[in-house]
């Protein structure tokens, strides 16, 4: 028998309550289909789809309705048939409120597909590359919630060696179940992705990190394993820990590795995949079929059904609750996401998207008013919990002054906004909130700082081009100058010459004249 592997601890990290037997204790449902389901053309860090259909076309299920316009971007699929009857901007799932471009398709109710690519069964005898672009294709991202995408994530033979496949369960945040149960219902895909994962990097072992609070999703995977006889992945328990599932932590927690500051973990040889995309790779792979829907928690006391649900992509969150068995009163707060690193929505008008795990509609005992913040009386108790060993007060007096600069001495870019600071803190300061200000001005700045400097390399490129056409005019100028005073030069040497030659022969003609003469004399 194996040796159990050792298990490492990362700084910090909170026990909270999970809540998660409220949406766990029952399986995936199917969702209904709405008659209309909004797609936004941005479900993925990266650049937006660009629509290839237009309004009146019909489109089958799994027809690509919107593709991919660089290399950090992902196409986007039909989640049924059905006819595309808007193009225009709706409200998205977004912190801001604000709405974007979405395609509105019309569903036919009959569900039927479209021509899809044909399985590929034997993905071991495949490329890389081959394997890289069915997953581009099938449009899939990171479903933990990053929604980064896939195909780019895993094109790393050609920079980095991969070592070591992690695939991250831990699924840390209370209240979302929705990789548990995927977990437990769909065991064998998560090892089949898994296995076209390593084959795709070159990586030699998977280790599956899953928090201890899911002993049925353990004992599937387990299973599942030992059923493919798959010697090199491994599931490996860790202690519920919030949050063991950010990427930096998970990767301490199972290796020891500290992840380099503002790098990746494929510079020190591995690889984090969550759980659900793992699935939608084998799905992708193994089926033909891209990503058209998820497994997303509905939960909270404002939840009459609490539960997991395959939603088809673009989806009304509003139709998902009302078909849950709607709300119980008046939920105090309607998140999307954890109630950690989840955002608040002020509407249910907005659509499911790749990214979305969980909704949840929080009663007031759940999530109540937050107190009125008070002055920071410089307790320390936000950097014992902070996972990534930062100085939370520092950064949050930093960025309370505007000093950006200092910020990023401190490493403002290692937060992954996890919240344990905001939590803890006696008084009640939005810490995060100050964070992500700071981020966002950061980035804007970058982003005018390389705006000026596109535009003063734009300025010197056009002064000397000038400068250059210039020269080139007054070097034609000179040339031609020399080229005339050459010729005049010339011109002058001839008429010299021909009027010596003249006169030469005219000195001529008088000597022959008075020869001629002198000899006419004697003559006589």
């Amino acid at each position: 028998m194996a040796e159990p592997r050792n298990i490492w601890s990362f700084h910090g990290g909170l026990h909270l309550d999970d809540h998660k037997e409220t949406s766990s204790e029952r399986p995936v449902q199917r969702m209904p289909l709405p008659e209309r389901l909004v797609l936004p053309l941005h479900q993925h860090i990266g650049h937006s789809a660009e629509a290839v259909v237009t309004v009146g076309d019909r489109v089958k299920k799994g027809q690509v309705i919107a593709r991919a316009t660089d290399y950090v971007s992902a196409p986007v699929h039909a989640p049924t048939s059905g006819q595309v009857v808007e193009i225009g901007d709706h409200p998205i799932p977004h912190p801001s409120g604000l709405s974007d471009s979405c395609i509105v398709i019309a569903a036919d109710g009959e569900d039927s597909w479209g021509q899809m690519p044909e399985p590929m069964s034997d993905f071991r005898a495949r490329t890389a590359a081959e394997l890289r672009e069915r997953v581009r294709w099938a449009g899939i991202v990171g479903l933990g919630g990053a929604a980064f995408p896939t195909a780019v994530k895993v094109n790393t033979r050609g920079e980095h060696g991969i070592d070591t496949l992690i695939l991250n369960a831990a699924e840390c945040e209370p209240y979302i179940s929705s990789d548990d149960v995927l977990m437990r219902e769909q065991a064998g895909d998560v090892i089949d992705g898994a296995a076209i994962f390593r084959h795709m990097t070159g990586a030699r072992t998977c280790l599956i990190g899953i928090e201890d609070n899911k002993p049925e999703a353990i004992a599937a995977l387990r299973q599942a394993i030992t059923d493919k006889g798959d010697a090199a992945t491994e599931v490996v328990v860790i202690p519920t820990l919030y949050p063991s599932g950010g990427e930096k932590q998970l990767i301490k927690l199972l290796t020891g590795l500290e992840g380099p500051s503002q790098g990746l973990p494929a510079d020190i040889g591995l690889l984090c995949q969550n759980v659900a995309t793992t699935v939608a790779v084998a799905d992708a792979v193994l089926r033909g079929r891209p990503l058209i829907d998820r497994i997303v928690t509905l939960s909270g006391r404002g939840i009459k059904q609490p539960g997991n649900f395959r939603v088809a992509l673009g989806t009304p969150v509003d139709f998902m609750i009302e078909k849950s068995g709607g709300y119980s009163g008046h939920p105090h707060q309607l998140l999307l996401g954890g109630p950690m690193m989840g955002f608040g929505v002020h509407s249910d008008q907005v659509p499911v998207t790749k990214a979305s795990n969980s909704v949840l509609a929080l009663a007031d005992a759940e999530a109540p008013s937050p107190p009125a913040e008070r002055p920071c009386i410089r307790c320390g108790e936000c950097a014992k919990v902070c996972p990534a060993q930062l100085l939370p007060q520092q950064m949050y007096w930093y960025a309370r002054a505007h000093d950006f600069d200092k910020l990023q001495e401190y490493h403002l870019f290692d937060c992954i906004e996890c919240g344990c600071c905001a939590y803890v803190c006696p008084a009640h300061i939005p810490l995060v909130h100050y964070y992500r200000y700071a981020k966002t001005e950061i980035w804007s700045l970058e982003r005018e700082r390389e705006k000026s400097d596109l535009a003063r390399r734009r300025h010197d490129a056009r002064q000397a081009r000038l400068q250059r056409i210039e020269q080139e005019r007054k070097s034609r100028l000179r040339k031609k100058k020399e080229a005339l005073e050459k010729k005049n030069t010339g011109d002058q040497g001839d008429a010299k010459k021909a009027a010596i030659q003249a006169a030469m022969q005219r000195v001529a003609q008088k000597k022959a004249a008075q020869q001629a003469q002198s000899q006419g004399a004697t003559e006589d």
